[in-house]
């Protein structure tokens, strides 16, 4: 098990200031779910865990900061699923997730049976072997996502941040690739970050939800406490109704303007 933490995190793209000192820890074996609205800095707090753009501040791993490491340390550590990642179209689904392997293989050396057997286990829970002699290139949006999440998921590491992980995925590989990394992060007591816009799907698999506007960390809590039809109000600019059920699910609603006719 590790822990996550962000010390004064700030991240800029040139005169813009996208992450403004966030701070947090992601507890050991916690599932913090990042929401807020496009431009709120949630995929770039993401990026700059994994060193994909330049921030000030630290982040650390049980303690210790990610930048003393090495690549291949990091790697180790924290498994990165991107927004949009970029996939060679001539690759196999096998050989991509095999990619995740990466970090335990040494540099003139080849992945192992263990290596192979760790990706044969990743494609049947999900639900790709089908997919593993197919080109990236024949793959719909959907199949690649899933393959990305494999990759991840692969890599074994401690720590999985997920970038909306589910935006190509029809309703029922949503529940499927959720229920996969809760039961693994069960399993493994795998500490995940996730950045999603689908706010009842994320508070359904988080313990809890950190809300970022404009850069800064607005409201943190439980989602019961955070997911507030007034808080979404002054922060999406949106009318919802939110539903609790019996069995904890915090369900948001939209709610229509009312039209005159």
């Amino acid at each position: 098990m590790s822990s996550l933490e962000f010390r004064g995190v700030d991240v800029w793209y040139g005169s813009t200031r996208a992450v403004a000192g966030f701070d947090g820890v992601v507890a050991s074996g916690e599932w913090l779910g990042l929401i807020g609205p496009n431009g709120a800095g949630k995929s770039s707090l993401l990026r700059a865990a994994v060193g994909l753009v330049a921030s000030s501040g630290d982040v650390l791993v049980d303690g210790v900061a990610v930048a003393q490491r090495s690549h291949r340390q990091r790697a180790g550590l924290i498994a990165y699923v991107p927004q949009n990642p970029l996939l060679p179209d001539d690759m196999t689904g096998r050989e991509y997730v095999l990619l995740g392997r990466s970090p335990y293989v040494s540099y003139f050396g080849s992945p192992t049976r263990s290596d192979r057997n760790v990706v044969d286990d990743v494609l049947d829970q999900l639900d790709l072997h089908g997919f593993e002699q197919r080109r990236l290139g024949s793959l719909s949006g959907g199949e690649r996502q899933r393959l990305v999440i494999a990759r991840a998921l692969a890599q074994d590491a401690p720590i999985l941040l997920l970038d909306e992980p589910t935006s190509a995925l029809d309703i029922g590989h949503q529940q499927q690739a959720m229920e996969l990394v809760a039961g693994l992060r069960r399993e493994r007591s795998l500490t995940v970050v996730s950045a999603m816009h689908d706010l009842t799907l994320t508070g359904i698999y988080s313990d809890r939800l950190a809300l970022m506007y404009e850069g800064h960390l607005v409201a943190d809590g439980a989602p019961a406490d955070v997911l507030r039809p007034e808080t979404l109000a002054e922060f999406y600019g949106v009318r919802v109704t939110v539903q609790h059920e019996p069995d904890g699910t915090v369900v948001v609603i939209p709610r229509r303007e009312d039209i005159q006719v």
